[in-house]
This record gives C-alpha cells, sequence and structure tokens, in this order.
C-alpha cells in the first residue's frame, strides 16, 4: 500500500494517473513508515507527521452530511428525534443546541450526545440508528466495458467487480490499481495483478473492495500508439498522406 495526499477530487484523478504510469508517489510526500507492515490498509486517523494509521479489517460506518439520524431515548420517550446532518457537519438537538457528528461513527455520536444532554438529563441512555445514510459503492474506471459507480451490496473482489463492470477491454493492462481512501486527504493505492488471478494464481491476492473503494484499469502502451500511428497502412502511404 503506497499512501498518497490529496486535496480535491481532481487531485485526486490528477494523482491516480500520475502514479499509474510513474509507479510512485509524487515527490515530496511523506513515506509510510518502514515499521509498517505494507500489506496492512491504512485507517482514516492520522499520525502527528500526517501519515495514515493502521485500520481495523470491519471499520465502522463514518457519519456524513445529509445522513439522517433517529436519536431514542429509552428513560425519556420524549426527547426522541429525528435530526438530518447539516452541510456544515453539524445536528440540532431538542434542548441542547448543536453538535458536531460529521466524521463520527455511531458509538461516538452517543457520546457526544451524551456529554450535550449532561446539564439536561443526569447520565442518559440514548441510542441511535442510521434510517437514511450514504450508501456503500465502488468506482470501477479506464479500460472497463461499463465504467461507473456501482452499489457495494455484498463482499465482492477485485475481479469480480471488474466482471460487473463490463470485464477489462481489449486494450486493458494486466496490472490494475485499486484506490482505496483512507481520510479526506488520503489514498492508499495497491496494485492487483489480474493476469495470474485469472489464471488461478495467488489469488489470495484477489482483494476485497471495501466502499468508495475505486478500481482503475490502466491503458496498454501499445494501444497509446493506434490514436497517433495508424499501424493498418504501411509507413511509406501513410507518410505520402501528408
Amino acid at each position: 500500500m503506497i499512501p498518497i495526499k490529496v486535496t480535491s477530487p481532481l487531485t485526486a484523478v490528477v494523482l491516480m494517473i500520475a502514479l499509474l504510469w510513474m509507479g510512485a508517489s509524487m515527490p515530496g510526500q511523506a513515506q509510510t513508515d518502514s515499521s509498517t507492515p505494507t500489506a496492512q490498509v491504512t485507517t482514516a486517523s492520522q499520525t502527528s507527521n500526517g501519515q495514515p494509521q493502521l485500520q481495523q479489517r470491519y471499520p465502522r460506518y463514518i457519519i456524513q452530511r445529509s445522513d439522517v439520524l433517529l436519536l431514542s431515548f429509552p428513560l425519556t420517550p420524549e426527547f426522541n428525534q429525528t435530526v438530518t446532518v447539516q452541510p456544515d457537519g453539524y445536528v440540532n438537538l431538542q434542548n441542547a443546541g448543536s453538535v458536531h457528528v460529521k466524521g463520527l461513527t455511531v458509538p461516538q455520536m452517543i457520546e457526544a450526545l451524551q456529554t450535550a444532554y449532561a446539564h439536561v438529563l443526569h447520565n442518559p441512555i440514548i441510542n441511535v440508528d442510521l434510517e437514511d445514510f450514504q450508501k456503500p459503492f465502488y468506482t470501477v474506471s479506464g479500460q472497463v466495458g461499463k465504467p461507473g459507480q456501482y452499489e457495494l451490496r455484498s463482499d465482492i473482489t477485485v475481479a469480480e467487480a471488474l466482471a460487473v463492470a463490463g470485464g477489462m477491454a481489449p486494450t486493458a493492462k494486466t496490472q490494475v490499481f485499486l484506490f482505496h481512501r483512507t481520510s479526506e486527504q488520503w489514498f492508499a493505492v495497491r496494485e492487483v495483478n489480474m493476469k495470474d488471478i485469472l489464471k488461478g494464481k495467488n489469488t489470495n491476492e484477489d482483494a476485497t473492495l471495501q466502499p468508495g473503494d475505486m478500481i482503475y484499469v490502466p491503458e496498454k502502451f501499445i494501444a497509446n500508439f493506434r490514436k497517433y500511428v495508424p499501424y493498418s497502412v504501411n509507413a511509406g502511404g501513410y507518410l505520402n498522406t501528408y
């Protein structure tokens, strides 16, 4: 895994393309600590020097803008309410003002709510349920039959995701790249050799996708020349047309 820092969606795309053809992270970007196992996936939390840390295999859902949450108070049902995460990441609470919840997990939000209601209720018991939220998805781009965004309904591997996206085009390289967003500023990049996997070799490298992952299938080097050098005619005939 190679961590890459991004500052905008456009920057992310530029970095992706650069990495695919350069095979390395951008100059000046900090590298992962040598003691960090490269096979691990990085998480949204960062160290003091800005590097991603390792994550759990099954991360909790992160609350996002426009999520609708049902708050229930078993001992004081009069406080039951439904809240929507505003564009600035806050929710407006009954009798407790506003609390910033974007980027929190549900357990972390419960702790924040308990703190917010501490001046109103004694040791409040609060349950939070996700009523409407960002459905898990993955994206496939590059040299595939049907590039686009697909809903992630169940565990699916890179090979299966490529099949769902119409399969790899004849112009595709067999080394594809899996981008996993670890935070708003970082991607972790993994190269997957589809040639070996489709031949039944190293099938353990066929990674299982996580929500928000993107698979990029680059173009074969020779395919780039097809755009500029029509080798269906001989060189002399090609030159005589100009």
